[in-house]
C-alpha cells in the first residue's frame, strides 16, 4: 500500500476555497441587514473591521511569516512576530471600535468593567487570533506537504527509470557478440584452454546481472569490473590493467555498476583507435571521510570541445536531475553521474579531466556511509 499522499483533487481549489470563505464573510452583512435597513458604510465597516483583522493575521501568516520563520526552524522568532501581530491587530480593532463609531451609535457611558473581566475578554480575543494564525499555518503545511510528496513522487520515479536503464545498458547485445567472437577466434586458434577461461568469466558476469541487488560490496563491485576487463584483455591486443584500493573499504556497502561503465567508458572512446599500449588503473581511496575513486586510461582522450560539452551535460544532470537522459554519447559516465547524484545529492562530486592524445581521468567522491536506508531489490 502506498502512503503517499495524493495531490489535491482538483487544481486551485485552495484559492477556490479562500476566495469563497472570504466573500461569505465580507457579504454577511448585507444578509444579516432587514430589507427595512439600509447597509451605510460606517455600518459595513463596524461589520467587517473585526473578519478584515482575522485576514491580516491569516495571510502574514500565510504568505509570508510560515515560509520566511517556520519553515526555516526559526520558531522563536516566528512565536514572537505572531505575538505582536496579535497584540498589534487587538489594539486596532479596539481604536476602531472606539473612535470610528458614527455618534448615535456611542451607547451612554457604562461603569468600568472588573479587572478579570477585561483579562478574561482580552484572553478569550487572543486564543480566537491565535487559532486564525494555526489555521494559516495548518494550510499552508499541508500545502508544502502536497508539494513535496509530488516532488518525491517525481524523484522515486526518475531513480526507477535511471535504474532501469542501467540494468538495461549493463552486458549489452553488443559486447555479448563480441565475446562469442574472441571465443570462436580463440577455439579456431586452438587456443581451448583461453576460449573456456573466456566461458567462464562471461558466465560470471551474467550471474552476477541476475542478482538485482541495488547495493553490494565495493569488493564484489571490482572483482566484476575486473572480470569485464579481463575478456577485454583478449580483444584489444597490448592492453593491461592494474587497481589500487585501499583495503579497509572492501566490505563497504557500494552502489553495483558504478565501475564497469567507467572502464567501459575508456575503452570504448579511448583505446578505438590506438594500436599502442592501452592501460587503465582504478584508484580508490579514504580522503576525508569519502570514498575518493579515480579511473584513468591512457587512450587518445577528448579535444576541449568535447570535453566542455560533457561537462555541460553533467551540469545539467545536477540541475534537472530527475531529466531523462538523451542517448547521445558517453552515457555509461552520465548514467553513473545521475544515479549517485540521486542518492547522494550535493554530497556527490565528480571531475572529469582529459587531454588529446594523453588519456582521461575520471574522479568521483561519495559518502562513507550510503545515503539509502534498507536494501533495495528491484525485480
Amino acid at each position: 500500500m502506498n502512503d503517499t499522499p495524493q495531490s489535491p483533487p482538483i487544481k486551485g481549489l485552495g484559492k477556490l476555497i479562500h476566495i469563497a470563505g472570504w466573500g461569505i464573510l465580507f457579504c454577511s452583512p448585507f444578509f444579516f441587514t432587514g430589507r427595512e435597513s439600509q447597509v451605510t458604510f460606517e455600518g459595513y465597516f463596524r461589520s467587517i473591521i473585526v473578519p478584515l483583522s482575522f485576514m491580516l493575521v491569516f495571510y502574514l501568516n500565510y504568505g509570508w511569516l510560515v515560509r520566511r520563520y517556520l519553515f526555516n526552524r526559526r520558531t522563536g522568532r516566528f512565536l514572537l512576530i505572531n505575538l505582536l501581530l496579535i497584540g498589534g491587530m487587538m489594539l486596532f480593532v479596539h481604536l476602531c471600535m472606539r473612535y470610528f463609531y458614527p455618534p448615535e451609535m456611542h451607547h451612554p457611558a457604562r461603569p468600568p468593567r472588573p479587572l478579570n473581566e477585561t483579562v478574561g475578554f482580552f484572553l478569550v480575543n487572543a486564543v480566537i487570533y491565535s487559532l486564525v494564525a494555526g489555521l494559516s499555518v495548518a494550510i499552508k503545511m499541508t500545502d508544502g506537504w502536497y508539494r513535496v510528496a509530488a516532488i518525491q513522487r517525481e524523484l522515486e520515479k526518475e531513480r526507477a527509470e535511471a535504474e532501469l536503464q542501467n540494468l538495461k545498458s549493463q552486458l549489452n547485445p553488443h559486447f555479448l557478440f563480441n565475446t562469442l567472437e574472441i571465443i570462436n577466434s580463440l577455439i579456431l586458434s586452438k587456443k581451448e584452454k583461453k576460449a573456456v577461461k573466456v566461458c567462464e568469466t562471461l558466465g560470471q558476469l551474467y550471474r552476477y546481472n541476475l542478482k538485482q541487488n541495488k547495493w553490494i560490496t565495493l569488493k564484489e563491485e571490482l572483482e566484476y569490473t575486473k572480470q569485464y576487463l579481463l575478456i577485454m584483455k583478449y580483444k584489444i591486443n597490448d592492453f593491461s590493467y592494474f587497481d589500487d584500493v585501499d583495503e579497509r573499504l572492501m566490505e563497504t556497502p557500494f552502489m553495483k555498476a558504478i565501475l564497469q561503465p567507467l572502464v567501459e567508458n575508456s575503452i570504448k572512446h579511448g583505446f578505438q583507435r590506438k594500436n599502442q599500449e592501452c592501460c587503465i588503473s582504478i584508484i580508490i581511496h579514504l580522503k576525508n571521510e569519502k570514498i575518493h575513486i579515480e579511473v584513468m586510461d591512457n587512450g587518445s582522450g577528448m579535444e576541449a570541445v568535447q570535453q566542455q560539452l560533457l561537462s555541460e551535460e553533467i551540469q545539467n544532470i545536477y540541475e534537472h536531475p530527475m531529466k531523462r537522459l538523451p542517448e547521445t554519447g558517453h552515457v555509461g559516465i552520465k548514467n553513473v553521474v545521475q544515479r549517485l547524484y540521486l542518492e547522494y545529492g550535493d554530497a556527490f562530486d565528480v571531475k572529469i579531466i582529459s587531454n588529446a592524445g594523453y588519456g582521461t581521468r575520471i574522479e568521483m567522491e561519495i559518502p562513507l556511509e550510503r545515503a539509502g536506508g534498507e536494501e533495495e531489490v528491484y525485480v
